[in-house]
């Protein structure tokens, strides 16, 4: 007999939950939506439009008292920390949508808060489940490039018809969030960083774009650029440098667009996340391209390891101290570009 399915709250209706969340909840494996904190009359309107019957809710407390068995953070930047908290203290499992908090100090005391309350923490990096990233990692893992040298990582996007999100922290702490873990994920930790940031035109202290260098342990140095409104050709998603052979990936597998346009991993069926031939990588080697048939990207797979550690059958999907990691060395970014110098992170995990 199956187990049911895990009750996973959600905390927001805007773009975030509405578009990012919610859909792939839906679609994952051994999950159901049970109920959303939604205050706004816009919200909850659109909220029954969308998915008819589901909960709504005016508290993470009176989502916890429906009898949700985890909750999703999924609101503005600087109600993160606070919500997590209260869940925390609520004793519910809880995934807070990345940037996890605006510093590692706050997300390092956060996640101590959880270990002390033996509650589920995690932290949204959905990233790790693109279908260009999932390449990469299985090409790098089976050795086909020899020992990895250098990597360049491109996450960009053209403008936006909203104009930039100014409320977000800036495209260092938003784009980098995803780009940073992925190439720790990657490459393990770093011990030194370098960084330039492209401050948006017009709005005060915020930055637009960046360009991150770094030196990872194991000597590998990956290159990780960002831009929120990068106009013309992006150029490759990931070229990766190895002894034997470099890995060029063209793009990702655009599970962005078809969410925000309305389109679900239910709506499509065995086609999402799918990569036509014509946008496969390839390995470069003596001259010669060799293309890579590219995995399929799935978001909704976080949620499927969601369900099973709430159940005890599993890890969490990502764990909260990678997200402090990243955020350390954020944060070495932004202080490497004000300074114009190299600059070693803080630690992430204590110990």
């Amino acid at each position: 007999m199956s187990a049911p399915p895990v009750r996973i709250g959600l905390v927001g209706y805007g773009k975030g939950g509405r578009l990012f969340h919610a859909p792939l909840i839906e679609h994952a494996e051994g999950c159901e939506l049970g109920g959303v904190v939604v205050r706004s009359p816009e919200r909850r309107a659109a909220l029954a439009a969308d998915l008819p019957g589901v909960p709504v809710a005016g508290s993470l407390a009176e989502l916890a008292d429906a009898g949700v068995d985890a909750v999703v953070v999924t609101t503005p930047l600087d109600s993160h920390v606070p919500l997590v908290r209260e869940a925390i203290d609520l004793g519910l499992p809880v995934v807070c949508d990345k940037p996890f908090a605006r510093d590692a100090a706050a997300a390092r005391e956060t996640v101590l808060a959880a270990e002390r309350a033996g509650v589920l923490l995690t932290v949204y990096q959905n990233r790790r489940w693109d279908a260009d990233y999932r390449t990469v990692r299985e090409v790098v893992a089976a050795g086909t490039l020899g020992e990895v040298l250098h990597v360049e990582s491109r996450m960009e996007q053209p403008p936006q018809p909203e104009g930039l999100p100014v409320t977000g922290g800036g495209a260092l702490l938003d784009l980098g969030s995803h780009a940073v873990d992925q190439a720790l994920h990657l490459f393990g930790p770093v011990r030194s960083v370098y960084a330039e940031l492209t401050m948006a035109p017009g709005v005060d202290g915020v930055d637009a774009g960046f360009f991150v260098a770094l030196r990872h342990d194991g000597g590998v140095t990956s290159h990780v650029t960002g831009n929120w409104a990068r106009q013309g050709d992006v150029g490759s998603r990931f070229r990766v440098d190895g002894a034997a052979a470099t890995l060029v990936v063209p793009d990702d597998d655009g599970q962005t667009a078809p969410l925000m346009a309305g389109r679900t991993p239910r709506s499509e069926g065995a086609a999402w996340g799918t990569v036509p031939e014509s946008r496969w990588g390839a390995v470069h080697r003596g001259g010669v391209a060799v293309p890579v048939p590219s995995q399929r990207g799935d978001w909704s797979a976080f949620y499927t390891g969601l369900a099973r550690a709430v159940r005890g059958d599993g890890p969490p999907p990502v764990d909260p101290w990678d997200a402090v990691s990243c955020l350390a060395v954020l944060e070495a970014a932004r202080a490497s570009a004000a300074r114009g110098q190299v600059v070693a992170p803080a630690a992430g995990r204590p110990g």
